[in-house]
Formats: C-alpha cells, sequence, structure tokens
C-alpha cells in the first residue's frame, strides 16, 4: 500500500500540524513496513515578498499562501494522481485539495471545526463573502473524502451536530505525546538553560500555541496582570505565535513587557524543559479540536488549569483544574490556589495516569487500521 500524506506548508507556521503530520509518518513506519509512507509537501513559491515595503509583510505573505494553497498545491497533486493508492490530508484546512485527488481513496483529518464557523454559524459571522467562499471550498472537499478522522468525540459531536459530514465515514485516531516530553528533568538543553538563567529562579505561568483569537490571549494576559498584584516575582513564558497588535496593546497597556519572554521556533525539547518547572501551564482556549498543550504539560508533570470546553475536559479528565471560558475572576483565584497550595491541584499520580491514555502509536495504528480497510475495498 502506498500512502501519501498530504501536509502542510513548512512556511505557513502550523507548529502542532507539523507535529501531528510527523508523528504519525513515525509511527505508521514502525507499525507496518509494507506500506511505503511519503510526505508530500511541493515547494513554497514567493512571489509577493519583494513587496513587504510597499503592501506589508502580512499582506505579501497572505497573497504568498493563497496562491499556493489555492493554486499551486491542487496543480502539484493532480499530476500525482498515480503515484500513491492512497492520500491523507493531514490538516482539514487543506481539504479543498481533496477536488484535485481520487476522493474515494483520500482521508482527511478534521482537528476542529474552526474553519467552518462562518458556515455552521452564519448570524455571527462578520467575514468577507471571498472567506465564506473558501470556506465553502475546503469543506465540500472534506466531504467527499472516504474518511474524516477526528482526535475527540466533541469534535465528532460537533460534525455531527451540524451534519458536515456523514457520520459513516467518520474515524476516531486521538492524538499523543512527542517523546521528547517526559517527567525526568532535561538538564542539556542550551536555549532552556539560557532563558532559565535569565528567569532567576521567579515562578512562571506558561503558554503554549498560537496567538488566534480563540486561543483567547486576552484572558491569559488579564489573569497574569492580577496575578502579579499578588506575586510580584511571577512571570510569563510565552512559547509559539506572533502577538497580534491589539495583545501588543494590552501588553503595553498592563506594563507586562519587562515580565514576559516570548518564545518563537524551538525544539520539543526545550518547550518540555519549560514545562517541567513551570508553575501552572494554561490553556485559556475559547475553542479545541483536542489540546495537544493539555497532555503535553501532564506528561511533564505539570498543573495545567484549562478552560471548561468539552474537548479539554475529555483530554484532561481529572487530572486538570477547569475554569469557565473568559471568567477573569475565576482564572485569578484558581491560578493563584493552585500556586499557593500545594495540595489544591490534582496530584501528580493523577496527572501522569492521565497522560498515558494517548500516545501516537494508536494514533497510527487507528489510522492505518482504517486506510488498511479501504485499501482492501478499493482492490477488489
Amino acid at each position: 500500500m502506498k500512502l501519501g500524506i498530504v501536509c502542510d506548508y513548512y512556511e505557513e507556521g502550523w507548529v502542532s500540524m507539523d507535529i501531528c503530520t510527523q508523528m504519525l509518518h513515525d509511527g505508521l513506519l514502525k507499525l507496518d513496513s509494507d506500506t511505503y509512507l511519503s510526505q508530500i509537501r511541493p515547494e513554497f513559491h514567493w512571489r509577493f515578498k519583494h513587496m513587504n515595503s510597499v503592501i506589508g509583510k502580512q499582506q505579501s505573505f497572505n497573497a504568498d499562501r493563497f496562491i499556493n494553497r489555492y493554486w499551486e498545491y491542487p496543480r502539484y497533486l493532480r499530476s500525482h494522481q498515480q503515484d500513491y493508492d492512497l492520500f491523507h490530508v493531514a490538516d482539514h484546512s487543506y481539504a479543498h485539495l481533496v477536488h484535485s485527488l481520487p476522493a474515494d481513496r483520500t482521508g482527511v483529518f478534521c482537528h476542529d471545526i474552526d474553519a467552518f464557523k462562518s458556515i455552521v454559524e452564519p448570524d455571527t459571522y462578520t467575514g468577507s463573502r471571498s472567506y465564506l467562499k473558501i470556506a465553502k471550498r475546503i469543506l465540500s472537499g472534506m466531504q467527499k473524502a472516504a474518511i474524516v478522522f477526528h482526535s475527540t468525540s466533541a469534535v465528532r459531536q460537533q460534525l455531527e451536530r451540524y451534519q458536515l459530514v456523514d457520520p459513516a465515514r467518520l474515524v476516531s485516531a486521538s492524538y499523543g505525546v512527542s517523546p521528547e516530553y517526559q517527567l525526568d528533568p532535561i538538564l542539556d538543553d542550551p536555549i532552556a538553560a539560557e532563558l532559565k538563567h535569565k528567569l532567576q529562579g521567579r515562578p512562571y505561568l506558561m503558554h503554549v500555541g498560537s496567538c488566534i483569537p480563540r486561543k483567547r490571549i486576552d484572558v491569559l494576559l488579564d489573569v497574569f496582570a492580577q496575578l502579579r498584584d499578588r506575586l510580584p516575582e511571577l512571570l510569563l513564558v510565552k512559547v509559539g505565535g506572533e502577538w497580534s497588535q491589539s495583545q501588543q496593546q494590552q501588553i503595553s497597556d498592563l506594563k507586562l513587557g519587562e515580565n514576559i519572554f516570548h518564545l518563537t521556533q524551538v525544539s520539543n525539547q526545550t518547550v518540555a524543559a519549560f514545562y517541567q518547572q513551570a508553575a501552572i501551564v494554561m490553556i485559556p482556549s475559547e475553542a479545541e479540536g483536542f489540546g495537544l498543550p493539555v497532555i503535553e504539560a501532564l506528561t511533564c508533570g505539570a498543573i495545567a488549569i484549562a478552560s471548561d470546553i468539552p474537548p479539554l475536559r475529555e483530554v484532561g479528565g481529572d487530572a486538570v483544574i477547569y475554569c469557565p471560558v473568559g471568567d477573569i475572576s475565576t482564572w485569578v483565584a484558581q491560578t493563584y490556589n493552585a500556586i499557593a497550595n500545594a495540595n489544591f491541584a490534582p496530584i501528580l499520580e493523577s496527572r501522569l495516569r492521565q497522560a498515558t491514555l494517548y500516545s501516537w502509536e494508536k494514533h497510527a495504528q487507528s489510522v492505518l487500521q482504517a486506510y488498511s480497510i479501504l485499501n482492501s475495498i478499493k482492490s477488489k
């Protein structure tokens, strides 16, 4: 069986998607030597980069991103349809590519329904018609796929509730934890060692992920600012993402700049080293499909506080402290209690036990089984 894994462009910087793709690839290699695997990722062509100073860096990148996603990538796949028996689109936001592939031999991993909010909640949508048209194109591609994978029952329930995908095509495949995340102290990471020297042993909150609106970075910053009134030594280590203009303004208004350390493009080992010594790992998102930082933090023995939404409750179980989305006072109180009282958070054994429920090996097994069945059907 020849399986082509259709990947995101690295240039887009979706670290979690890159991790999921690589872990699936590695897991499949370990499970089945008879399956030929290849990661498909065409070259990203830069056409507007030279116009950064004219139209702005973000605008020129968006133009390049659009052309590569919706013109170059489909054209590339159309010319490679016969190279593989099956195709796996690793990120549902690339599901428009199914239109350029044999749909009956293609699967899509739906990580969440965020890309389809403009369709399922039209009354709250305030964006452009062009974006809505793109969202419909992506959704129609996913709906054509032979298999649609999901990581949590919460995502499945949303897909079924909004009738986005035929339930008969849905397959569960929960994520896992990369091997770098562990309980044993990581002492030989130079980047972590350098920053920890700057932290001077002070306690810190930690957030891992992008800065897109649904991550509720505004809540993170407000909570951090209020906690510093009680705990002046407290710092914030932010891993990943780029501050939006409004977030930069919030940091300035709250006078937090000197107390935040922002890390980008660092290794899993570096992130793990910070998880291990974080006072609290914060996940204040208003929407998630799974929440990888939850199990990453638990695997490293960290205390996690997360928004009380179905996907995060499903993944974190009884090993995580939960707060209502956007309820600043509750977040402040719960975080302060977890820092000040050693017996407030779920015990370490509970946190580690919850993390063991998830592995990339199980993830790869679920994906392989689904494609093996599909391949046998298509071969008859």
